[in-house]
């Protein structure tokens, strides 16, 4: 969570958009920025919880595959509505899916489940396979840039997260023409998510803090 922020701080200064794979080492769970912690803890045993930068409802990371995007205002996903942003993104893995021939779709429509529960029901343009969500995200959009984190909770067939994770950067390159390139985390971007990570993220009264 913390070098997610750092990235979006930094993102305009980048100048292109990043993304980002990455997992975890130990079960947990994140919630939506605006979510009451009272609530949240009574609603998982998962452990530890962490508050994200972004909204959104209560997503387990245990063996999910979890990912961010971050845009800089310079860009064309920045001017997009939100809920534009979050079908072209949906979209995306989808089309990943189907170039490992696993066919998932959109959602029509929202579907309600546990309130503040992520993957519980399903929300407009969530990815879904067999009629259940598999994929999900949330967004912030402010003056720095956009940033959407997502969760891929996968279908139990035979696909490794390094297959899906080759299958996005290839989908981009044919429908979107991205030409992507490593990018090199910097001493000064990676102070500032250590910072924030011990000053704010770790820090139990801002995870406590509604």
């Amino acid at each position: 969570m913390a070098l997610d922020e750092a990235l979006l701080e930094n993102i305009s200064a980048i100048g292109q958009p990043l993304l980002r794979f990455y997992g975890w080492t130990e079960p947990a769970a994140t919630f939506g920025y605006f979510q009451k912690f009272s609530e949240i803890e009574r609603a998982t045993p998962l452990r530890p919880l962490v508050r994200r930068p972004t909204g959104g409802g209560l997503v387990p990371h245990d063996a999910d595959w979890t990912y961010s995007f971050i845009a800089p205002p310079q860009h064309e996903w920045y001017s997009l509505k939100a809920q534009e942003s979050y079908r072209r993104m949906h979209e995306w893995i989808r089309a990943a899916f189907a170039g490992l021939n696993i066919e998932t779709q959109l959602a029509p429509f929202k579907k309600t489940g546990i309130p503040g529960a992520c993957f519980a029901g399903h929300e407009k343009f969530d990815v879904l396979w067999r009629g259940r969500k598999i994929a999900g995200a949330a967004q912030r959009r402010n003056r720095l840039g956009l940033l959407i984190q997502g969760s891929v909770q996968p279908p139990p067939l035979p696909c490794s997260r390094s297959d899906w994770e080759k299958a996005m950067q290839e989908t981009a390159q044919e429908n979107f023409q991205i030409a992507w390139r490593q990018f090199v985390l910097d001493e000064p971007i990676r102070s500032r998510a250590e910072k924030l990570s011990q000053q704010k993220y770790a820090w139990d009264h801002y995870n406590r803090k509604r």
